[in-house]
């Protein structure tokens, strides 16, 4: 089980209650919309407001607490922020899965990045297509 409250505190944040609810769910959800986050942070505590939620969200992504997954032609989804890997993102249903990444996609950084004497500290990759659910819809 993840401490909300020292992953808070090791990136320059208090340990409100509304963080610790909205991080909480993001870990339980994985990948979920701010309007998401909201409809289950309200359930137990209901006087939470959405743009409470939405500023402490904002917040949690500069600090790196969480990551916006962006969705093309949908709203953005948050995780909570892990060691790197991949996204592979559902243009249809927006689901988000996440790959690991392996060295044959390291090595592609490296290859990309060192050429323009470029040091990579931090990476998030975004793969947008159709996943397998959604082909079968249309076949």
């Amino acid at each position: 089980m993840t401490d909300y409250a020292r992953l808070l505190k090791e990136n320059g944040l208090k340990a409100t209650f509304q963080r610790m609810s909205i991080l909480e769910v993001a870990d339980k959800h994985g990948h979920i919309s701010v309007e998401d986050i909201y409809d289950e942070v309200i359930k137990v505590h209901p006087s939470i407001s959405l743009a409470t939620i939405y500023k402490n969200i904002i917040l949690m992504v500069e600090k790196m607490v969480l990551v916006e997954v962006p969705i093309a032609g949908k709203k953005p989804k948050y995780e909570l922020a892990k060691s790197d890997h991949i996204h592979l993102v559902c243009t249809e249903c927006g689901e988000v899965e996440d790959k690991p990444c392996i060295s044959t996609t390291d090595k592609v950084f490296l290859a990309l990045t060192s050429q323009e004497h470029f040091k990579i500290n931090r990476r998030q990759v975004n793969l947008y297509g159709v996943c397998e659910g959604c082909q079968s819809l249309v076949s």
